[in-house]
């Protein structure tokens, strides 16, 4: 298992209509490393974002899709999505503020 830092394990917010909707529930969606557990996001999340406090964490694995171009086929890179769950009493992240 390779060594990863809290600024390592989140890569980006997801921003669909999906998870704007589930924001209201204090849930939010990050795409992270593929390698990162549970655990290491729960730290990343609370040591990132000032105040919050994570109830739990939801991860989904996304194998690559097939792609053609010709006869030449391949795979688009596998990532990991993590569903965070905030508590009633925690600060709401800063970033999907202003969406």
């Amino acid at each position: 298992m390779a060594d990863l830092k809290y600024y390592d394990v989140i890569l980006k917010p997801i921003i669909t209509e999906k998870s704007m909707n589930s924001m209201a529930e204090k849930k939010y969606t990050f795409s992270v490393n593929p390698d990162a557990t549970k655990n290491q996001i729960k730290e990343a999340v609370e040591k990132m974002f000032a105040g919050t406090k994570v109830e739990k964490v939801n991860t989904i694995n996304c194998d690559g899709k097939t792609r053609r171009r010709g006869m030449t086929s391949g795979k688009t890179a596998a990532v990991k999505k993590a569903i965070v769950q905030l508590t009633a009493d925690s600060a709401d992240i800063e970033i999907f503020q202003g969406l």
